[in-house]
Parts: structure tokens; sequence; C-alpha cells
């Protein structure tokens, strides 16, 4: 287990930075891109998104063929290991497609239905944040470990929205968060927010619904730097589907426990 943690951990920091840097350059021509929309025109995607994610996808059959894979843009394709890589080519593809720096690479692996890797790459910061069951999380090869004494009302909370939450719910969590003596930003990549959150910028992330590929590598990052989240429903076709999201530095879990209803 501990050889094929490794093998994984370490590929999976490889092929992070790899892809990032193939996101990056097309983050730099981005006018030239052809822009999709989804469910709605904010869910948009393009062929950036399309080609990192076969990139990861290619680089992971070839080291570890057995292994499944959950991908945003191309779904689930079962393996026989028990190891699932999760993966989001693009983070944040709002963001990446209007200019702003505020989108990332995320990747997770799963095992035993627990995120044992978490690798989230930020190619506009050159930031890798890096973490695995049992050896804890880094930041460029620092280590993170979250600080007790920080809560809501000393800190600031990220928080996430889509349609598949109304916005009067939007507006709820919002001026509940803010009555407890909080404050928030929103920065449109929840993967990047998480990984915030194990790096102590932010002392939590709470979205009502999100997606497998946004938030399991940011969970292992948040649970290895000494932080706690909610559990994310990962077993049979429960994978693909989406569920609330929420992860917290130990000062400020109780509170937004509370204000989300987890």
């Amino acid at each position: 287990m501990t050889h094929d943690l490794d093998a994984r951990f370490a590929l999976a920091e490889a092929i992070a930075r790899k892809a990032g840097a193939v996101a990056l350059d097309y983050f730099n021509r981005r006018e030239t891109l052809v822009i999709e929309t989804k469910r709605d025109a904010q869910d948009v995607v393009s062929i950036a998104d399309r080609e990192v994610e076969n990139l990861i996808r290619a680089a992971v059959a070839d080291a570890h063929g057995d292994d499944g894979f959950l991908g945003e843009e191309y779904g689930l394709a079962a393996g026989s290991s028990g190891y699932t890589w999760v993966v989001d080519p693009i983070d944040g593809t709002s963001p990446f497609v209007n200019g702003m720096p505020n989108w990332c690479v995320s990747i997770a692996v799963l095992h035993d239905s627990k995120p044992v890797i978490g690798v989230i790459f930020a190619p506009c910061f050159n930031e890798l944040y890096a973490a695995a069951a049992g050896k804890g999380a880094t930041l460029d090869g620092r280590t993170l470990r979250l600080d007790p004494s920080r809560t809501i009302r000393n800190a600031v909370t990220g928080i996430g929205a889509n349609n598949y939450v109304t916005p009067a719910f939007v507006g709820k969590m919002v001026e509940t968060l803010l009555e407890a003596g909080g404050n928030f930003i929103r920065n449109g990549s929840g993967a990047l927010m998480l990984a915030y959150v194990a790096a102590g910028r932010l002392v939590g992330y709470y979205e009502p619904y999100m997606h497998a590929w946004d938030c399991l590598a940011g969970y292992c990052l948040v649970t290895e730097a000494g932080g706690w989240h909610h559990p994310f429903p990962v077993d049979g076709d429960q994978l693909t589907k989406g569920a609330p999201v929420l992860a917290a530095a130990p000062g400020a879990t109780d509170d937004l426990r509370r204000i989300a209803g987890l």
C-alpha cells in the first residue's frame, strides 16, 4: 500500500505540473479559444479543459492501467486496482476564460472510498499544494498545519454558489455567516479555495452543491493539514453526483457546521 501510494503521489504531482503548463499556455492565448456553455451561460467549457483532462487520463493509463478514472469532462471509467483518480482539469473555468488567475488543476486519488492523495496546482501563482494519507500536506514543499486560534470571526470564510441551489438559499447562507460575525470571499474555484483552507488563508469553505472532482483533492489537503471536512458520498454512482461540501479549520468547524446545517 505504501509503495502504491508513493508511486501515485509522485505521479499526481508530476502530472499536475505538466497539465498546468498546458493549461497556462491556453490561458495566455485564451482569446483564440471557442467557449461553449453547458448547463447555463455561467457554466462554460473550452478545448483547454478537454485537452488537459485527456493528458491526465493518458498519463494515468500509461502508469496505472488498472486504476479507475473520473474526470469532469469525460466521466467515469471503472478500474480494478482499488484506486480511482478524480480530476478537474481546470477548476474555475469561468475565471480562466475571463482572464482571472483564480483557477487550478485538481487531482485526487481514492482508495477504499477515501481520498488518499490530493494535489492542486495553481499555474498563475506557480503554487503546488500536495497531500497524501499519513504524509501531511505541503505548499511548494512547506508543511501546512492549521492554527486552532483562527475562527470565522478573526479570519475569512470561502463560499461557493451555482444554479443547483436557489438564490434565496445562497442569500440566507451569506446572511447567517455575516450575522455570526464572519466575512467571506468567492473567487470562482472551489478546489482552489479548499487548498486555501489547508494553507490557512481561509478558515473554511462551504458550497451547498459540488461534485467530487471539485472537492476531493482539497478534502485530502485539509485533512492532512489538521482540518475537518463533511463526508462526500463516493460509493457506486454517488461518486458522479453532487453533494454539499464543507471544510474547516479546527476553530471554525462548529460555527460553520451550524451555519451550513451539517
